[in-house]
């Protein structure tokens, strides 16, 4: 992902993930610290870090989320932001979802719908489900195998509801034969061969070929069921049939929406949502810095968004309301990377010139420091996700506390044959300052060795057809490109291949920018993807991520951080791996 997510991998394009990806929390009334810290709700700086702030089975009350974003779709087949994704849980259940617990050991997935987890045969191509009894749509109908296939079928049907991720496309039916569910001649409309369905509680999925994250890919909203008699196509955004504890009363898009408890969800089926709030809001507004201080007013629990405290309110939310702050992972890289048919791009020398001449702390600094803009990064794979290294430095970045490495950088300027420097363009999305700002540090250090970098800031609404277009940035000249990512689901293929496999490479909406395409690499995630076992799996990942440092394609900056809100009322807060850093919203209750 990027940071919107669009209609790729997370973030991916459209940003890929989303830079809704990022979490934020609620604030309370101006409580000093002190005061705070022997509060019941507010428990301390980074409480939600790692373990459970607030922990309690208190029902009632209404949970209040405010956001400046809205989601791209409120259809599970369609959204792709990744706050949606974590929302959508209120009323979308899937075969399968994340452990309800903090940090790294939320990325265990648990049955959800299925009464166990996945029978699986055939070398890794079969799997297949039983459903759970007493799993019911909002008007008391049971959820049904074919329910589930028919959801799932949705996303065939991009002419009508594009958008989302298209992963199970990609897998079940990697040759795009069927036409989905609107175009289905079959009499039920569950023509999709790839999914058997032999009865109401059985589900079977054939893959042509084994994936080994076909299950992550299952616990995306994606996969939720939906009603056949209930689906509105391009309309059903705005009124979700639900099937999980919560259904949607009202909603009026960029305003409001709000949520009831759903009487014919029964909780002794569904272990993963606690369902305490009584209610839960959504307030919509436009400036970022005026939820900052409703937040802190205690007008709001959280920032749906979870895009984190603000630079106008972030000294006096980290002085005067400290124990409510959470300051965690985002599961995010940010990062700049070098499109190899861009000259003098396409000599590697060139593009270690770079790497070496970046002045990593002052691009910390431009993201926000360590706390608001994260640890510096010394490669491409994201704490948290297995074969990821964060010791792993093959420039050498953290050994030299981040400082420029001049000497090396004028050194491999002479290898590629311009020993006085180069011209060359950076492009930045001009709706993203923070953005902005890396792009000036990275101009300024460039200097110090004699590359004169231009900064193009393009119209960042217009991302997947200017720097998403391969043509495109050949055109303009964009030799260096600052961009952020957040993987779809936490493994290598997840955050990675959109970034590096060769087969990725798309003429719109790309997110490969250096058109890296080498063999080796794409082979690896071949064999990675078809292992079950995720140690394994991820072993080959690290092997992946370390060519694709050696490749001198990308420039990492920082493992993403955000300074985040959790309001002093709010109950069971934690950060969870599985949802980029986000809080677990499934899971969250208020104290009334």
């Amino acid at each position: 992902m990027t940071t919107h997510r669009t209609s790729k991998r997370r973030l991916a394009a459209g940003t890929a993930v989303v830079l809704a990806a990022m979490l934020t929390a609620t604030a309370c009334g101006g409580n000093d610290t002190k005061k705070d810290e022997g509060k019941a709700g507010a428990s301390g700086f980074n409480a939600g870090i790692g373990k459970v702030s607030n922990a309690s089975d208190k029902k009632g009350g209404e949970l209040k989320f405010v956001a400046t974003q809205e989601a791209d779709s409120w259809d599970p087949q369609r959204g792709y932001y990744g706050f949606m994704w974590d929302f959508a849980r209120y009323y979308t259940r899937q075969l399968v979802s994340f452990k309800p617990a903090p940090g790294g050991e939320s990325t265990e997935l648990v049955p959800d719908l299925a009464a166990g987890k996945a029978e699986i045969s055939d070398g890794g191509k079969t799997y297949k489900y039983t459903l759970k009894d007493n799993v019911s749509w909002e008007d008391g109908s049971p959820v049904t195998a074919q329910d589930i296939k028919y959801g799932i079928e949705r996303t065939w049907a991009q002419d009508v509801i594009s958008g989302g991720p298209v992963y199970l496309m990609q897998v079940l039916d990697p040759k795009t034969e069927y036409k989905g569910p609107y175009k289905d001649e079959s009499a039920d409309k569950l023509g999709l061969k790839a999914i058997e369905t032999p009865d109401a509680k059985t589900i079977i999925f054939k893959l042509p070929q084994p994936n080994g994250d076909f299950e992550q890919m299952l616990a995306m909203p994606a996969a939720s069921p939906v009603k056949q008699d209930k689906d509105t196509a391009a309309k059903y955004g705005l009124k979700p049939f639900s099937n999980g504890p919560y259904k949607i009363d009202s909603y009026e898009p960029n305003k409001s929406m709000k949520l009831s408890r759903n009487d014919k969800w029964k909780p002794e089926s569904d272990t993963i949502r606690k369902a305490l709030p009584d209610s839960i809001s959504v307030t919509f507004m436009a400036n970022a810095d005026d939820m900052d201080k409703r937040l802190m007013n205690g007008e709001f629990d959280l920032d749906l968004n979870a895009t984190g405290i603000g630079q106008a309110a972030r000294a006096t939310a980290l002085k005067d309301h400290k124990a409510n702050l959470d300051n965690g992972q985002t599961g995010f890289i940010r990062y700049a990377v070098f499109p190899q048919t861009v000259a003098p791009f396409d000599n590697i020398e060139c593009r270690k010139a770079v790497i070496y001449a970046a002045d990593h702390k002052s691009l910390q600094t431009a993201r926000g420091g360590p706390q608001a803009g994260g640890d510096i990064a010394p490669n491409m794979l994201p704490l948290g996700i297995k074969g990821s290294d964060g010791k792993y430095d093959p420039y050498e970045v953290l050994k030299n506390d981040g400082k420029p490495n001049v000497e090396k950088a004028k050194e491999a300027l002479k290898a590629c044959g311009k020993p006085e420097g180069f011209k060359t363009t950076i492009a930045v999305r001009n709706n993203k300052p923070v953005e902005v700002a890396t792009a000036v540090s990275l101009q300024n250090a460039l200097k110090q060795v004699g590359i004169d970098a231009q900064v193009d800031q393009f119209d960042g609404a217009q991302t997947s057809g200017i720097i998403g277009s391969p043509k495109v940035v050949k055109e303009k000249g964009y030799g260096i490109i600052i961009m952020g990512w957040g993987a779809d689901f936490p493994t290598g293929q997840g955050f990675s291949q959109p970034l590096v496999d060769g087969r990725f490479i798309l003429q719109s909406g790309n997110n490969n920018f250096s058109e890296l395409n080498d063999p080796a690499i794409n082979g690896l995630f071949d064999q990675a993807i078809a292992e079950t076992d995720p140690a394994k799996a991820g072993d080959i990942y690290k092997q992946m991520n370390q060519k694709v440092s050696e490749a001198a394609v990308y420039l990492p900056f920082v493992y993403d951080k955000t300074i985040t809100w959790r309001s002093t009322r709010l109950t069971n807060a934690y950060t969870s791996d599985a949802y980029n850093g986000r809080y677990d919203y499934a899971s969250l209750g208020v104290l009334k």
